[in-house]
């Protein structure tokens, strides 16, 4: 059963509407109600499913949302127009889409800009006032709750206040519960918002909302300083999605709104679960998380230079703005060129290797990461291999295998075909192993050797599978004879890790790279079996 929103501050999120018209998005009706079960367990107070009517994938979600979903914190909102112009309200099939959806609240768009009204909806200003509050009072009617948004109004108020303001002034005494104020071209700046708004308020009386578009950089920014104003109900999407480049991103608003303005508009827990569901959403949307995302992000609470790595040693407060886990998400540090003793401490810490007071050991990581940098290894974008090179200039690495030597072999087959045989010798606990493997591509074939080669040998570990890799030509010497690095990543279907290999042939630093994860997976795995352990112990 749905329990009753904070009724004094609205959360309406936007996602499975305008942020579906992202560039990029296609949200299937399975999807979208996936999406609409996140956003209910994180605690929005409204979820606008769509436009009913407008298409056969809007209708269909809302038919099976009210069948399949038991809403907890959320209320299923309906979007749609107010009536046509010269059509009466009662005869108007899109109204009646909007009902038939059977959500408990709808979200009526209507033209706050003269121009507006005049070219697009081909009416006079006062056919535009009638229609909105023929629409409303026509829902209210029918028991559904009203809000309005008034598009284009911050345009429209900026070329007639009087018409935007009276657009504001019919729908509330038609009965809307809110009237949202909609920067629809996200032109505005945050100190023109707190004007408009403070305005509205004051002459309408109105209860007031804001939409904001991020075409300035500034729909956060604008959500909350409309919130300072006194609106309070706020529209959003889930990592900012929505036209051209977007809306207002409902992950930093509701941060800011609870975390620096105090306001309670999530439920008790919800927040701390926050980055959680940014990356669950944008694993269904297909639009991978920003790192450099607010509060959300993996950069969020990532530091690099040396300065902040020993200043936040001593206070994590010290660099940053809150307590990561207030939102889910936790703090790392990136170990790059730029890092010194406490930055290397601090990632050892992190990857769970207690450096101690040994200086000397931190000191050696501090210099061999810096010369292995300037060849171009990249450590802040590969822990296993940072970790496999902490373990190793501390003593700490027993490698489970050795490798006596490798190759590969192109063979060209017909005029387009050409096969890669990899031949790989390795010594586990003094027998040694050769295996070999033919693929399409080199890096392929090598992987395919190794696995069957530490296959035989650790017959009781999971199946290791390469799921990523890159390769970037980083130098100046230019084309083919330029240095490569190569990243990889590795699964064992519970983690992912990712390593770093680099030289002037691909395939060298690619072996490289794919030594280091097989190396780290054995190892990764061996503390959580027993039996593993003994045959990783056996093999040392």
């Amino acid at each position: 059963m749905t329990t009753a929103p904070n009724d004094s501050f609205h959360v309406l999120d936007t996602t499975l509407r305008d942020g579906a018209q992202a560039e990029g998005i296609n949200l299937t009706v399975n999807d979208k109600l996936a999406v609409a079960r996140l956003l209910d367990g994180f605690g929005v107070g409204f979820i606008e499913g769509g436009w009913p009517g407008a298409n056969p994938r809007d209708t269909e979600f809302f038919r099976r949302a009210a069948r399949e979903i038991e809403f907890r914190h959320a209320e299923l909102v309906a979007f749609g127009a107010t009536r046509k112009a010269g059509v009466p309200v009662e005869e108007d099939p899109q109204v009646a889409a909007l009902l038939a959806a059977q959500t408990p609240v709808i979200t009526l768009v209507a033209k706050a800009h003269d121009r507006h009204v005049e070219l697009a909806l081909r009416t006079t200003p006062a056919e535009n006032l009638r229609m909105i509050a023929d629409t409303v009072r026509h829902l209210r009617a029918h028991g559904r709750r009203v809000f309005v948004d008034c598009e284009h109004f911050f345009d429209g108020h900026r070329a007639d206040p009087a018409y935007a303001t009276e657009v504001v002034r019919t729908a509330h005494e038609a009965g809307a519960a809110v009237v949202v104020l909609c920067d629809t071209n996200g032109g505005m700046l945050p100190s023109q918002v707190h004007a408009v708004v403070s305005a509205v308020l004051r002459t309408t009386g109105a209860r007031l909302g804001i939409h904001t578009q991020d075409d300035s950089g500034c729909a956060v920014a604008n959500t909350l300083a409309a919130v300072e104003a006194g609106a309070t109900h706020v529209q959003c999407t889930a990592g900012g999605y929505g036209e051209r480049v977007g809306n207002a991103d409902l992950f930093p608003v509701v941060a800011a709104l609870e975390l620096k303005q105090g306001r309670t508009v999530l439920p008790a827990g919800a927040l701390a679960r926050m980055t959680r569901v940014a990356h669950a959403v944008a694993e269904i949307t297909g639009m991978p998380s920003p790192a450099h995302e607010a509060y959300v992000g993996a950069s969020a609470f990532a530091h690099k230079a040396g300065l902040h790595a020993s200043a936040i040693k001593v206070d994590p407060d010290l660099y940053q703005h809150i307590d990561p886990a207030l939102v889910g998400n936790s703090m790392r540090t990136l170990v790059s060129d730029m890092a010194g003793r406490a930055s290397i401490e601090l990632k050892a810490r992190e990857l769970g290797i207690d450096l101690g007071d040994d200086r000397l050991a931190s000191g050696r990581v501090v210099t061999r990461v810096k010369e292995r940098e300037l060849r171009g290894y990249a450590y802040e974008s590969a822990d296993a291999s940072l970790e496999l090179l902490i373990r190793a200039e501390t003593g700490g690495l027993r490698r489970p295998f050795e490798v006596e030597h490798w190759r590969v072999v192109v063979e060209k087959r017909g005029p387009s075909e050409s096969v890669n045989q990899a031949t790989v010798a390795l010594r586990v606990a003094g027998r040694s192993l050769i295996t070999s493997a033919e693929a399409p591509g080199p890096v392929h074939a090598l992987d395919l050797a190794v696995r069957r080669g530490l296959g035989e040998a650790f017959p009781r570990l999971p199946s290791l599978r390469l799921v990523d890799y890159k390769a970037r030509m980083f130098d100046d010497a230019g084309g083919t004879g330029s240095t490569t690095r190569v990243l990889l990543t590795l699964t064992d279907g519970a983690a992912q890790w990712s390593t770093v290999g680099v030289g002037r042939d691909v395939i060298a630093a690619s072996w490289q790279a794919l030594d280091d994860a097989y190396v780290y997976g054995l190892l990764r795995a061996a503390p959580h079996d027993p039996a593993r352990r003994a045959e990783v112990a056996v093999a040392t």
